[in-house]
């Protein structure tokens, strides 16, 4: 009888422990209450304690990642770890139909700023970010991540996604590395993506420029590792919800379809990395000037001029330092220059000019490339 009571025992410890992940989630969900009264991340455990749907729901701020999102994420995530727990395949998307998640909340950064925050601890969300990243990318084997990229997915959601094992793309997506445009740089390990893409020189070019890939051009970039179009996610998340992990490659491949190259032909691909792949931007822009794809180059130059100086220079030797550099070397430098950014006026101004003032007209410190010393720009990296 004793035996008996000690096998029960042992049977409840394992429904317990079984249990445990499923409250946990119910639980976050509970708390991470947006500003309008719903929940801004949503775990939930499917039938059988295995897979795992995570949707960022700030629709009305297209899934904006803040602190309080990674707050919940990152924890989560860490519970799912200890290879000792069951095999999962985990698929993210973000609520609304509009984006995946359209950035990190840089206002916050800004406001915390005009609170008198020092930069280290305005730093604070970036370092807290990039451990959320950190941890996506190194998942073991027992873990599986698919990235619902329908819609919008910049900066933070790009952080989000792009390091984990598979992402999908959509005729919704659209794609961008935006920084340079408000002062900063391309952060969440774009330092490690963007050099290893597969076409030579794409990272610089969309690096420096911030340039949008829509739908398939996401695939053909590298950047997605799938083409779904979007009339079939329903069917595409119920069936990898369903799913062992070993069964999510051929799962992905049945729904993938052929890739039209939209405005990333073979001769933009080429004409990229003829302009892009040279030592400065300096000589960047001269390649672009005289480069034979007129329209294109003409608008790439547009592009450029808008950004901050410093930036592009910034984010230049980034994709260089990025390209030796192991993943964890490439988050440990990007929480370096994340801290030298504070220290600096580019970013807060471009915050204001884009989100605070609108005015769109941000006044760069300073304006012009010939002013960015190479000192200043070493400083970043030390």
């Amino acid at each position: 009888q004793r035996t008996s009571r000690t096998r029960d025992m042992l049977r409840l410890r394992r429904v317990a422990a079984h249990l445990r992940p499923l409250r946990a989630s119910r639980r976050y969900a509970a708390s991470s209450v947006s500003s309008g009264g719903e929940a801004d991340v949503l775990f939930e455990e499917q039938k059988g304690g295995r897979n795992i749907l995570i949707t960022l729901n700030r629709p009305k701020a297209l899934n904006a990642l803040d602190a309080s999102m990674v707050a919940k994420l990152t924890p989560q995530y860490k519970e799912w770890l200890p290879i000792t727990g069951p095999k999962r395949v985990i698929v993210m998307k973000g609520a609304g139909g509009k984006a995946f998640c359209a950035g990190g909340d840089i206002k916050a950064i800004y406001d915390a700023k005009m609170e008198g925050k020092s930069p280290k601890e305005c730093c604070g969300f970036f370092n807290n970010e990039y451990e959320l990243n950190q941890i996506i990318g190194n998942l073991p084997s027992h873990l599986v991540q698919v990235a619902i990229l329908n819609g919008i997915t910049m900066g933070g959601g790009v952080g989000l996604s792009v390091h984990g094992l598979f992402r999908v793309a959509t005729d919704n997506t659209m794609f961008a590395m935006p920084e340079t445009a408000i002062g900063f740089f391309c952060d969440v390990g774009g330092s490690y993506f963007l050099p290893r893409l597969p076409h030579p020189a794409l990272g610089t070019y969309l690096a420096l420029t911030g340039a949008r890939l829509k739908g398939p051009e996401v695939a053909i970039a590298g950047v997605a590792t799938h083409y779904v179009p979007s009339s079939n996610l329903e069917s595409l998340e119920k069936d990898l919800l369903a799913a062992k992990i070993d069964q999510v490659p051929e799962i992905l491949g049945r729904y993938s379809t052929p890739l039209e190259e939209g405005q990333l032909t073979k001769d933009r691909l080429n004409a990229i990395e003829r302009c892009f792949r040279h030592d400065t931007v300096e000589e960047i822009i001269a390649a672009l000037e005289k480069d034979d794809e007129k329209e294109w180059a003409a608008q790439t130059l547009k592009l450029i001029s808008r950004m901050s100086p410093k930036s592009l220079k910034v984010v230049h030797r980034q994709m260089k330092e990025g390209a030796e550099k192991s993943f964890t070397d490439c988050f440990a430098m990007e929480a370096v220059m994340a801290e030298r950014f504070m220290e600096r006026p580019d970013f807060f101004e471009g915050v204001r000019a884009l989100l605070v003032d609108k005015d769109k007209s941000p006044k760069w410190s300073p304006p012009s490339l010939a002013e960015v010393s190479d000192d200043e720009i070493s400083a970043f990296f030390k």
